[in-house]
């Protein structure tokens, strides 16, 4: 079991690792070592010119000295919050959207000086995560929900195969105290490179001038096949809620209303920060008990929420809408998803951030199983209405 275990976080250890490292959520305990090793890349449908642009910043970080820097330990880490140009400088955010108050200003400069810590090495990634998190902080890789304690063994375990360094993020969207981010990374494996990108949603805290803007709960990429993997780093408690947590959305009844905001709810409300939220808002809905209505019904309504030149990336390949549509129609032969409802939904400016909740059936099995997915969604403006002409998307079935 546990040579099992070894070798499919050998395998899978990026998409079960990077979930959390861009904002440090290990702390300083742990063997030390540096940050990188072996593994392969949870995506590889990243453009050449994001490629390099990320390779490039990657290597310029770990190459620079900040001359803003803490000392912890042996450790060299920045940790101000004066610091936010001069670090969008190293890791740009390629889409940017606005950011409402000072509690999203101090998150967006936690999130980009984590990214700075990581790369300055696995000593500095520690020191930092006592800084981001608290004894509390709970962080779910890809759909396994970690105490600090676990995650930190986790990593202990995929840390010494892995070299990781953090790019450009491709989306920053930051809503009250969430923020969701969509970032590049390049993972080194046995000197060989290769580009993937990573998705995230972080629920942030304000502790005051003493701790300061903390991590409450984030959740690394979505339910994939390193599932049952990340489960085994579980202690008792934690697989008794995790398998609560399932059991739920297996058994959840969607609501029987014709208000769409009511039938698919948000279960962690933020406040919009844009002059089409509402338009966009309604756009996700609509396409979202589309899909519920069956192949037909979705198919008819993709001409409504998509543009015809629309970009629809989903980690691995880059595709137009009818060849999307033409995938969705072939995997609606062997598999029926009932999306259910939404854990986060973050509007700002042109782009909304979503990660929501769905349940898979076999049909040849008739097997059930919980899943999320993470999206990024970029509209423009159609008439009265907006259509999404980008889209990316991170989840393990095709949607």
């Amino acid at each position: 079991m546990k040579k099992n275990v070894r070798k499919t976080l050998a395998v899978l250890a990026t998409t079960a690792a990077i979930g959390a490292m861009a904002t440090g959520c290990a702390g300083a305990a742990g063997t030390p070592g540096t940050a990188g090793t072996s593994g392969t890349s949870e995506a590889s449908g990243v453009s050449g010119t994001a490629t390099a642009a990320s390779a490039q910043t990657a290597a310029s970080a770990q190459a620079a000295a900040s001359t803003e820097s803490a000392s912890a330990g042996t450790a060299d880490i920045m940790n101000s919050y004066d610091n936010t140009e001069e670090l969008a400088q190293k890791f740009k955010i390629v889409n940017t959207t606005p950011i409402a108050d000072e509690l999203g200003e101090k998150i967006e400069n936690r999130l980009l000086t984590g990214f700075e810590n990581w790369n300055r090495g696995y000593d500095a990634w520690a020191a930092w995560g006592d800084i981001l998190y608290t004894d509390d902080s709970i962080y779910n890789v890809h759909g396994a929900r970690l105490t600090l304690p676990e995650y930190q063994a986790s990593m202990n375990a995929t840390l010494s195969k892995i070299n990781i360094q953090m790019g450009d993020f491709n989306n920053m969207v930051i809503c009250d105290n969430w923020a969701a981010i969509h970032y590049d990374i390049v993972t080194t494996v046995q000197g060989k490179s290769k580009p993937g990108s990573v998705m995230e949603f972080v629920e942030f805290k304000d502790y005051g001038d003493q701790l300061g803007t903390r991590v409450v709960e984030g959740w690394g990429g979505p339910k994939d096949a390193s599932y049952d993997s990340m489960c085994m780093f579980q202690q008792d408690a934690e697989k008794k809620v995790q398998q609560e947590n399932d059991q739920t959305l297996l058994n959840y009844q969607i609501p029987d209303t014709t208000d769409l905001t009511e039938k698919y709810p948000v279960k962690n409300p933020t406040k919009a920060n844009s002059d089409n939220a509402d338009a966009m808002q309604q756009a996700i809905l609509k396409n979202f008990d589309s899909w519920n209505q069956g192949y037909d019904a979705w198919a008819a309504d993709n001409g409504i929420f998509y543009t015809a030149d629309a970009v629809i990336d989903n980690g691995d390949a880059q595709q137009d809408p009818a060849t999307y549509q033409a995938a969705v129609k072939e995997a609606d032969q062997k598999t029926d998803v009932q999306k259910l409802y939404f854990d986060n939904m973050l509007i700002s400016g042109d782009w909304a951030a979503v990660h929501y909740r769905y349940v898979s059936t076999d049909l040849s099995t008739k097997e059930k199983a919980t899943g999320d997915a993470m999206q990024f969604f970029h509209f423009v403006k159609d008439g009265n209405g907006v259509k999404a002409d980008q889209v990316y998307t991170k989840c393990m079935n095709e949607i």
